[in-house]
């Protein structure tokens, strides 16, 4: 287990991270790992609502290091009288899926779960810790996919998952700011040695590129935020935009209220109806169906075409999703 760095910053009287966007539904929960971030997290919340918040730490078994984050996020709860729930998760992943994946839904579900079954099922709004730093590795992994606008979107401040109402209160907050606070506060965190491993995209990503992007334009982080913000908006009317469109086309689409819209609108109403059947669209399958709908002027067209882990075809005026 890394400690945290020997306290230095006994010159400059920083103020605690700013919580002045959060307000969630008291009692709430924080998600501690042991790490610097949730242990700030933790810390502030517990200045702000005295006596209102709760802790919840998932084990995830992966490391030798694990029972000592366990150990730490117990010694930090008691100093603080914050209730701490440990549960322990099956994180490892199956063959096409990602560790970091695999260890995040594991979380989600932990989380779900604790709150669901502990302090008397009250508690439905649990804080994260992610910050600037992490939206902005999260919007340039969105980059390197090619992705759309709910990648480039990145985190939400605030979410519904599973019954959980998620709050991530410092998405403007550089990482470094939450360190300096905790080392002032006198508060230790534990450094996860995974997090120094750049066979992981996300590792590389902090260690490689970050600081070039800091050196070359050091408001990268609130200007990577905002264009996420305005990702997110632009989002938001595409998915007013198709509701209003899958009125008109109806559900399943007919052919001919598709073949009445742009091209874009079409995909965009098209991704809208295949999300509501729980369907992942591929960009090259997407073109493809477009391409046969523009196509399907005549009676006998007919549309086969896979999307997902089914087909998309035609059924007289209307196509549909037929799983496999």
């Amino acid at each position: 287990m890394g400690a945290s760095p020997t306290p230095k910053l006994t010159h400059v009287n920083l103020s605690p991270p700013s919580l002045a966007h959060f307000s969630p539904a008291l009692p709430f929960a924080v998600a501690l790992s042991g790490g610097a971030d949730s242990c700030a997290l933790l810390l502030a919340c517990t200045k702000q609502w005295p006596g209102q918040v709760r802790a919840i730490h998932v084990h995830h078994g992966l490391q030798a290091e694990a029972d000592d984050f366990a150990s730490h996020c117990q010694t930090l709860c008691e100093l603080l009288g914050v209730p701490l729930v440990v549960t322990r998760v099956n994180a490892h992943h199956v063959s096409g899926e990602s560790p970091e994946d695999a260890a995040r839904q594991a979380r989600y579900q932990a989380y779900a779960q604790v709150l669901k079954t502990h302090w008397g099922g009250t508690i439905q709004d649990i804080a994260l810790a992610q910050h600037a730093d992490d939206q902005v590795e999260t919007v340039l992994l969105a980059l390197t996919r090619g992705a759309g606008l709910p990648g480039l979107s990145a985190m939400p401040a605030v979410a519904e998952r599973g019954g959980l109402r998620i709050h991530r209160p410092w998405l403007d907050v550089p990482a470094q700011q939450l360190r300096d606070w905790l080392v002032q506060e006198g508060v230790t965190w534990v450094e996860d040695p995974t997090n120094q491993d750049q066979r992981y995209t996300r590792n590389r990503i902090r260690h490689q590129l970050l600081p070039v992007l800091e050196e070359a334009f050091p408001s990268f982080r609130q200007t990577f935020g905002r264009s996420a913000r305005h990702a997110a908006q632009a989002q938001t009317i595409l998915d007013d935009m198709a509701l209003f469109d899958l009125e008109r086309t109806g559900t399943p689409p007919q052919l001919a209220a598709l073949q009445q819209l742009s091209l874009a609108r079409q995909a965009n109403v098209l991704r809208a109806w295949l999300l509501q059947r729980h369907v992942a669209c591929s960009t090259a399958q997407l073109d493809q169906l477009l391409h046969q709908i523009d196509a399907c002027r005549t009676r006998g067209h007919q549309i086969d075409i896979k999307v997902g882990d089914g087909f998309v075809r035609r059924v007289g005026s209307h196509i549909d999703w037929y799983n496999l």
